[in-house]
């Protein structure tokens, strides 16, 4: 059995599209408020703060007056929140947690203008039909299936993201129980990335650079220089902020395409 994520883009009605901003919004505070409160106590009093703190502080800003509408998001997302915080900063001091084992950096705030992302686990979302319905959603979500989940294979967690340039994805975790295991094989090949070229082989073989990204590099750079000259918080400067965002998902995407039909080319 192997633990896959299969992952769609899909396209919210405006009811779904306020519903999850607003839970985005809500995780991203959450998560900044114990981040905040991490950093505060072990800088202050040396004392370190776990899951369990962080969680009980959870419930007591709900019900503050001006933090009540942390009510009106599914309360899944906001726990799983701060369970990514203590997987990225725990508050016991062991090797095999990533800020202490040395395999991160301090965790940062989460900002807006990055987009953002929730987990949903089984309690917070339905399958049915082969149809996606989160918490406090009515209908199911419309998502692009590309391509279908192995047979018999459930979602056991589901993440929403949104990324910079305003595009929606969800990730489907499932346990695959197929046999994927590829045959053996004697063949070696080292593999050298450059510049001129995607990469060059040890066997004499060339895969150039996608020809499209030359076009896209230059339409960033000049998207670049127009965003450097806009008034930062303007609506200008938003405007072209996103431009940017939008271009660096195209090379993105094209990057990726162009490596996997490379990748599993049969030539």
């Amino acid at each position: 059995m192997v633990e896959k994520a299969y992952k769609f883009r899909f396209y919210p009605t405006p009811e779904q599209e306020s519903l999850l901003r607003r839970t985005l919004g809500c995780v991203r505070l959450v998560y900044n408020k114990a981040l905040a409160a991490r950093t505060q106590a072990w800088y202050e009093r040396q004392e370190r703060v776990g899951y369990k703190q962080t969680s009980a502080m959870l419930t007591n800003w709900k019900k503050q007056e001006d933090l009540d509408f942390l009510t009106e998001v599914s309360s899944v997302t906001l726990q799983q929140g701060l369970r990514h915080l203590q997987a990225a900063f725990p508050a016991e001091c062991c090797a095999n947690t990533n800020f202490f084992g040395g395999r991160a950096k301090y965790p940062n705030f989460k900002k807006k203008r990055n987009g953002g992302s929730a987990e949903f686990t089984k309690s917070a979302f339905k399958w049915k039909d082969g149809q996606v319905y989160l918490a406090k959603c009515a209908q199911p979500l419309p998502i692009r299936w590309s391509r279908q989940l192995p047979q018999n294979c459930v979602p056991s967690t589901i993440t929403v993201k949104l990324d910079p340039s305003g595009r929606w994805s969800i990730s489907l975790r499932v346990n695959d129980t197929r046999d994927l295991r590829l045959n053996p094989t004697n063949k070696q090949v080292g593999i050298d990335l450059g510049i001129t070229n995607l990469l060059t082989t040890s066997d004499g073989e060339k895969i150039a650079n996608p020809k499209k990204l030359n076009k896209l590099h230059k339409k960033l750079r000049l998207a670049q220089k127009s965003l450097s000259r806009k008034t930062k918080g303007s609506n200008n400067y938003q405007k072209a902020r996103l431009k940017v965002a939008r271009i660096h998902a195209k090379i993105k995407d094209s990057t990726e395409d162009y490596t996997h039909k490379r990748a599993h080319s049969t030539n």
